[in-house]
């Protein structure tokens, strides 16, 4: 008797080349759960699809045909009666909403997972014009999905204390690294960067929670400390004309490269001396785990996020306060002057990220399907 799969429906963001850690979280995941055992569905919402090519064969694609978020609501419906998965799984606050605002809406009633890809507190304290609306939506509509996915300890913590959402909905589960992937893609390509250096690397969109402008202003007393240093930015966003006017007005921009979206960015993580996270607020940032697993040594800041856990579970990051260039800049002068002696064996890493091992991390979305 053949035993009939489990239909999951994974609701994404598009994997443009703007792409976010949350979208290469599940990409990973797909490549590393049983096919046999599940019927897996990926719904884009927006367009693009620089990173469709990391999603396995056995997975349905479907795209929803809006350009925006807001537009998503009738799309999502048609979609979930079509399918009619038993699980749907949402990532990125703005999707898990329209999700739960569409539930009314469904056939058969699915369980629910929303994954919160960032802390929700910073985010509404920063990055948010309604902050008082996203808070009742919060509090009002995460309750009524079967589990909240979270990052980390903190974000737990946030999401009980400060929006009222019942301890037993709330499941922590880290995000994935596939050491293996990373170092093979990293190992394939020469060193992308034509000078001796030092080379520092930071990678992510260009928005204001990256804090691009606080790691600008830091350049300066790292190059009169160090003259030789670079400062690779990989990534696309709205801030780009606005960081490159900076970089020219603080004098620095002869040293700055900004170098877009690159579809292989670990061989420029692979082979700088320091890579660096200026971020204001994070959720748990993949592509330090990354950077880690490379054996790269991490400067990065103290801010409100799951950093700080990283830091404890795995070493290897120098953390600074946020929004401060000055320290920002003693720790990175100081990460260059000793970046050989920070570098984690490879023999190493792999131990210290056992937690965030893909097999593991996908065991652990099976065990919730």
């Amino acid at each position: 008797m053949i035993r009939e799969r489990k239909k999951v429906l994974f609701m994404v963001p598009a994997f443009s080349g703007g792409v976010g850690g949350a979208e290469r979280v599940i990409a990973t995941i797909l490549r590393h759960l049983d096919h046999s055992e599940f019927e897996c569905h990926l719904a884009l919402v927006g367009t693009g699809g620089a990173y469709l090519e990391c999603v396995p064969a056995p997975v349905i694609v479907h795209h929803l045909g809006v350009s925006r978020m807001r537009y998503s609501l009738p799309s999502i419906i048609r979609l979930v009666r079509k399918v009619r998965p038993q699980t749907i799984l949402s990532t990125v606050m703005y999707l898990n909403v329209m999700v739960m605002l569409a539930r009314p809406f469904f056939p058969s009633r699915p369980r629910i997972l929303l994954r919160e890809a960032i802390l929700p507190s910073a985010f509404l304290a920063h990055d948010t014009r309604h902050p008082r609306l996203w808070k009742w939506l919060y509090s009002h509509l995460y309750p009524k999905a079967a589990q909240i996915i979270c990052l980390f300890d903190g974000m737990v913590k946030d999401l009980a204390e400060n929006f009222g959402i019942p301890g037993n909905k709330l499941v922590r589960i880290h995000n994935a690294v596939d050491v293996a992937k990373v170092r093979s893609l990293a190992d394939g390509s020469q060193s992308p960067y034509s000078g001796p250096g030092p080379n520092l690397v930071a990678a992510g969109r260009l928005q204001r929670q990256k804090a691009y402008d606080v790691l600008l202003k830091a350049l300066p007393a790292v190059l009169q400390a160090i003259p030789g240093t670079r400062l690779a930015i990989l990534g696309e966003g709205p801030l780009q004309a606005e960081l490159k006017a900076q970089a020219m007005a603080l004098g620095i921009d002869h040293a700055v490269d900004f170098m877009g979206f690159q579809e292989n960015p670990w061989p420029y993580i692979k082979h700088a001396h320091l890579f660096v996270l200026a971020s204001r607020f994070e959720g748990l940032p993949n592509v330090v785990l990354e950077a880690l697993a490379l054996g790269t040594p991490v400067v990065a800041t103290d801010c409100p996020g799951g950093l700080r856990e990283i830091k404890e579970i795995v070493g290897a990051i120098d953390l600074v306060p946020a929004e401060d260039s000055v320290a920002l800049a003693a720790a990175i002068i100081s990460g260059l002057q000793d970046a050989d002696l920070r570098r984690i064996p490879m023999e190493q890493s792999v131990e210290r990220l056992r937690t965030f091992d893909v097999h593991h991390v996908a065991a652990q979305y099976s065990d919730l399907f």
